[in-house]
């Protein structure tokens, strides 16, 4: 990332897009009843909203680049805070929705850290050790989390009346 403006333009999208899958994930578990996991979702929405609302702040004033999906520096195909569907099950505990929110977190540290740590401009290398600082912050508050919700059993996802969908 050459400018601020880039720099910020990632930051928005990845706060966006972790906020709108963590919301997703929400109304899916939600849909099944899971009120525990909803409510972790939607905690780690606002988490990301906030998030966003600094990166927009900090983007006041400026004009940020359209980047095209495809064009985004990611170290995969989504965003880096962007909770991984796969990972995700209707009879999932707040055990598995903390783990899912702890990796979505340690990527999206470890993406400001890399911007910090291979840029030559000291704002954006500033900027991105702040975001990279209160990620770190949400990954201890996850460990901490998880220290209350041991693993589950290894049956965890055994349902006698599974939900049937018809096409």
């Amino acid at each position: 990332m050459k400018s601020v403006e880039d720099f910020l333009a990632h930051a928005v999208a990845l706060e966006e897009d972790s906020a709108l899958r963590f919301d997703e994930l929400a109304d899916a578990l939600d849909v099944h009843n899971n009120a525990e996991v909803t409510e972790i979702f939607r905690k780690m929405a606002h988490y990301s909203r906030l998030h966003l609302r600094e990166a927009r702040d900090l983007a006041e004033g400026r004009t940020l680049p359209h980047i095209r999906p495809w064009e985004f520096e990611w170290p995969d195909a989504e965003a880096p805070e962007t909770p991984m569907v796969d990972g995700t099950h209707y009879l999932m505990t707040p055990h598995h929705a903390l783990k899912l929110a702890l990796d979505s977190e340690i990527r999206g540290r470890d993406f400001y850290q890399g911007v910090a740590d291979k840029t030559e401009n000291p704002r954006i290398r500033d900027l991105a050790l702040e975001f990279a600082g209160e990620e770190s912050e949400h990954v201890a508050l996850l460990d901490e989390m998880l220290t209350r919700y041991p693993r589950p059993e290894a049956d965890w996802d055994e349902d006698m009346d599974p939900p049937v969908v018809v096409d």
